[in-house]
């Protein structure tokens, strides 16, 4: 669809959406899509937003976080940690059932853990438990984690998808059919799912949670989810009012809803609602490190492409101010760790060339062609990036890949320089530094440029082990600055979460790991 087609679109719609809401009934539904897909409902493979979303409203875990990121009681009403930090005891409600009405006990998230690390699962949240030495469940209500070494963010771990509980009985039953017969203990029980096309969730009338007044949750009747691929119809469908939900923005229509400066335009203001929070995602370009021979070897190379750009300008033509520039290191802001006096690479053409002189390639003579791998989504940044390189003297070439293909390249290590983005697992600033730790090298891990670092090494393991809250975050700051200064990363920018509702939508909270929590939400 062409942009004047879109906008034409947009104005028609604009002088009837007000009277043609889909919701005509007294049943409160909350429509919401997935232009992803949803590959599977088993929160063992919960790995992409796409699953973790409806996971999250068809199952619980022992702890959840709230919208600050802090643990609370989810299943686990209360734990107890061994002041070595080892050990961890997990005291269980007795009033949570499983969708099929049985009542959840102690051995279930023993049989739920182990499932998880069971090599025949093959499930991509084992490596949650890589700390663990051991589970157990010595009575009905008792629930014991011990630990290899000490490891201050693993409470904040439990609340991941991956940490949910599933009854045996139920995943017997269907094997690897348990995807599409999900069977949870969460707000909404499974109803009805034909893929490509619509999923829906029914409220769960035996759901355990209350809200402050002591009123059962959720509010809402249902859950229903579509799967349009094509964003700028799912822009429509939401300016018809036949979603009630919209996240994040799309370049085919960013200028159409948003001001240069991220702000609602004034023709939207009076009928959709946008909430704007940091999110805790850091969108960066990685350099493979390995490879001695390519010129991007050179430390001082990288870190001319590093000050070769204006991250500022970019933000604001091509984001609308959407995000933070990233002229800080790889730990985003919202995070303990983060640091928020020194940036490391703001815009310095002069300096770039002086490091490109320095590397033997006074500008740019001599320096052999450069390809950036990345996705069509951020070809108008990988772009931006080539133009501003290119006038410095570097040959830069952008090759534009599917996702799949190129996250297989960067795992196997076959690309040079290619596009990357860390989403947080959990709130803490070890699950970004684990980027750079050397025994998480690709394919095994997530450590896709391959670096390595002795000192880097020393001061991850540790971090991992300090439960000093202070000093950790100091050790953090140092690994961090340390990363910035080899240069295996270009930080492009910290993410911003934008959540657009229709004004009759209430109580959708919002928080930096863009959870979608629907339990307190109702639709007048």
């Amino acid at each position: 669809m062409k942009q004047h087609t879109l906008l034409l679109s947009v104005a028609l719609l604009l002088t009837v959406a007000s009277c043609s809401r889909h919701n005509h009934s007294d049943k409160q539904i909350f429509h919401y899509n997935e232009s992803a897909g949803i590959a599977t409902l088993d929160p063992a493979f919960a790995k992409d937003q796409s699953i973790i979303w409806p996971c999250r409203q068809l199952y619980n875990g022992l702890i959840q976080l709230d919208t600050l990121l802090q643990v609370q009681p989810a299943i686990a009403k209360s734990w107890v940690v061994s002041p070595d930090g080892l050990d961890y005891t997990f005291t269980l409600r007795d009033d949570v059932r499983f969708h099929n009405g049985r009542t959840v006990t102690a051995g279930d998230f023993l049989y739920s853990f182990r499932r998880i690390v069971d090599p025949d699962v093959a499930s991509p949240g084992a490596w949650i438990f890589s700390s663990v030495d051991s589970f157990s469940a010595p009575n009905d209500s008792t629930f014991c984690i011990r630990l290899k070494e000490p490891f201050a963010p693993f409470l904040s771990q439990l609340g991941m998808v991956y940490c949910s509980v599933v009854p045996r009985e139920e995943v017997e039953r269907y094997g690897k059919e348990f995807r599409s017969h999900p069977c949870g203990t969460g707000p909404f029980r499974f109803q009805y799912w034909k893929e490509g096309v619509k999923l829906v969730m029914r409220r769960n009338p035996d759901y355990f949670e209350r809200d402050d007044d002591g009123s059962p949750l959720p509010y809402l009747d249902a859950v229903a989810v579509t799967f349009i691929v094509d964003k700028q119809t799912v822009f429509l469908e939401f300016v018809k009012g036949n979603l009630d939900f919209m996240n994040s923005i799309d370049a085919s229509y960013k200028d159409e809803i948003l001001t240069l400066d991220g702000q609602l335009k004034e023709k939207y203001a009076g009928r959709i609602d946008m909430v704007s929070t940091p999110y805790l995602n850091t969108e960066y370009l990685g350099f493979q490190m390995e490879d001695k021979t390519s010129p991007l070897a050179d430390r001082r190379i990288r870190q001319a492409i590093n000050y070769g750009f204006d991250r500022r300008k970019m933000m604001r033509y091509l984001r609308n101010n959407i995000g933070q520039p990233g002229v800080g290191g790889m730990v985003p802001l919202g995070l303990p760790g983060f640091d928020t006096v020194k940036p490391y690479y703001e815009y310095n053409p002069e300096l770039s060339r002086q490091l490109l002189a320095e590397a033997g390639y006074p500008g740019g003579q001599g320096l052999p062609r450069i390809k950036l791998a990345t996705t069509s989504s951020y070809l108008d940044v990988c772009k931006y990036i080539q133009q501003q390189l290119n006038l410095l003297g570097m040959d830069v070439q952008v090759d534009v890949n599917p996702p799949a293909a190129l996250r297989e390249h960067m795992a196997q290590g076959q690309e040079m320089w290619f596009r990357g983005s860390w989403i947080a697992d959990y709130p803490d600033a070890e699950n970004y530094l684990s980027l750079f730790f050397s025994p998480n090298r690709a394919p095994a891990g997530p450590n896709y440029t391959r670096f390595s670092s002795r000192e880097f090494d020393h001061l991850y393991r540790e971090a991992r082990r300090c439960t000093d809250p202070d000093r950790r975050v100091a050790l953090y700051q140092r690994m961090d600055s340390l990363v910035m200064t080899e240069a295996p990363v270009v930080v492009l920018y910290y993410d911003q979460i934008l959540h657009f509702t229709h004004k009759n939508v209430r109580g959708l909270r919002s928080d930096a790991l863009n959870t979608l929590d629907l339990r307190r939400v109702r639709i007048d």
